[in-house]
């Protein structure tokens, strides 16, 4: 998609939220001026007090539904459905009728207590890509019942909820993030079924990158941050995990579930998993492999023999590789097969009858070549710029950086005493293993 569409698409969504609308906006409700504020009947006498606000937080809705009030009465903590509220106003909540059907309160799937699992917990503005808290949440009419529209995450609406009661029921629309740009965490919501959840929060979530999420992962709690893995697919936590720093990437592997932990490694790519496994301990590393299919596992523990700071620690076993009696379309056929894993590859490796590297052909030069050109002909063009550059497991990465800057390429095969290509180190692999202390720049936590 162009950049044009998308900014078109995000115009257009950003017109169909709830918030942008003024009638909306002026007649935002306050959470936090609610909560412990009166409940009155239709004469004006006071019945109970609020409590908290129940939602069905993970429902199909883009907005959250009001499901009912949990009162207190006397002693008594009840529950009031939302279909006796006539009006829920600035502090205070007016009731329907004079007889109310007051029931015990248990928690349906999906639904959520408002102020205890929500306000002043961590959630993900998408948006803004960082992690914040809900200082208020804002309720509102929309068609034919009340809703959770936005999310107020200023620092002065903190210091209102501190100061009267009079000003706690205050509004703040212009500081107000509307309720589709963010993906909470309420633990004690999420007992109903997974694919009712997700659908409030993944949808918004899968508009990140790798690195973006990456950040947030980096940000969340503990408890937040294995919510979050929850929703995502292995495919797209696995991304995220690859991006994060080796400490953080460590901490939420040992926090993880081990069946769960096992999973995601399995789903990254063998160099990014093997660099993973080695920063645990080997007892936690071996609870993981045997909990990966047999053949990863075996893979993932021949790269584990080569030494940290050799081209054989750093590289990927991920390889395309072809005969010369191939054709160029033969090649792209085989890319094709590795779309999922494409920023691992730059190149198809050409091996004789033995296996042994002839060539390594870049993606730029299949590009540019006819589908019908024999691969024979690729290599013999090759040749006139010499041999392949190639390096052997055991060799110190500073070496293979020197090599890599000398041939001008992106990756280097790394080959067997055989000349048969055992991985591929490609030079951002390079650049994290030489740099690990460089880290990676975070300008939005800075300008926090």
């Amino acid at each position: 998609m162009s950049t044009s569409a998308r900014l078109r698409d995000r115009r257009v969504t950003l017109e169909r939220r709830a918030t942008a609308s003024k009638a909306v906006r002026t007649s935002l409700v306050s959470l936090a001026g609610l909560v412990g504020g009166p409940v009155t009947n239709q004469s004006g006498d006071e019945v109970g007090r609020v409590v908290d606000v129940v939602a069905r937080l993970y429902g199909p809705e883009p907005y959250p539904p009001v499901t009912g009030l949990i009162l207190r009465i006397g002693r008594r903590r009840t529950f009031l459905p939302a279909d006796a509220v006539g009006k829920f106003q600035a502090g205070h909540v007016r009731l329907r009728t004079a007889r109310v059907d007051l029931r015990d309160f248990a928690r349906r799937p999906g639904e959520a207590l408002l102020a205890k699992d929500v306000l002043d917990h961590q959630l993900v503005d998408v948006d803004g890509v960082q992690v914040t808290r809900a200082a208020d949440l804002y309720l509102a009419p929309l068609v034919d019942q009340v809703v959770l529209v936005g999310v107020d995450v200023s620092l002065p609406t903190l210091l209102r909820r501190l100061g009267p009661r009079r000003w706690q029921a205050r509004p703040t629309p212009e500081r107000v993030l509307d309720w589709q740009s963010v993906a909470p965490f309420a633990e004690q919501a999420t007992e109903g079924p997974p694919e009712v959840r997700l659908r409030a929060s993944r949808t918004a979530l899968h508009r990140l990158r790798p690195a973006d999420l990456a950040d947030i992962l980096e940000d969340l709690g503990r408890a937040e941050r294995q919510q979050l893995l929850g929703w995502l697919d292995p495919e797209q936590a696995a991304d995220a995990l690859e991006e994060m720093e080796p400490a953080e990437l460590e901490n939420l592997l040992r926090e993880a579930k081990p069946e769960h932990a096992a999973r995601l490694v399995d789903e990254m790519e063998p160099d990014e998993a093997t660099d993973a496994l080695r920063d645990l301990t080997g007892e936690e590393r071996e609870a993981l492999l045997t909990r990966m299919p047999k053949g990863e596992a075996a893979e993932l523990r021949r790269l584990l023999t080569h030494r940290e700071g050799t081209a054989g620690g750093a590289m990927t076993t991920l390889l395309v590789t072809a005969r010369r009696d191939a054709t160029v379309a033969d090649m792209r056929a085989l890319l094709a097969e590795q779309v999922e894993h494409r920023t691992e590859v730059d190149a198809v490796a050409v091996v004789d009858d033995e296996g042994r590297v002839l060539c390594d052909i870049p993606l730029f030069d299949l590009a540019v070549a006819e589908d019908t050109a024999p691969v024979a002909d690729l290599v013999t063009w090759r040749a006139q710029f010499g041999p392949p550059v190639t390096v052997h497991a055991d060799t110190p990465l500073s070496d293979a950086a020197d090599q890599l800057v000398a041939a001008r390429a992106s990756s280097l095969l790394v080959v067997d005493d055989g000349d048969r290509p055992l991985g591929r180190i490609l030079a951002d692999d390079l650049l994290d293993a030489l740099l690990p202390e460089r880290g990676r720049l975070h300008f939005r936590r800075f300008l926090q």
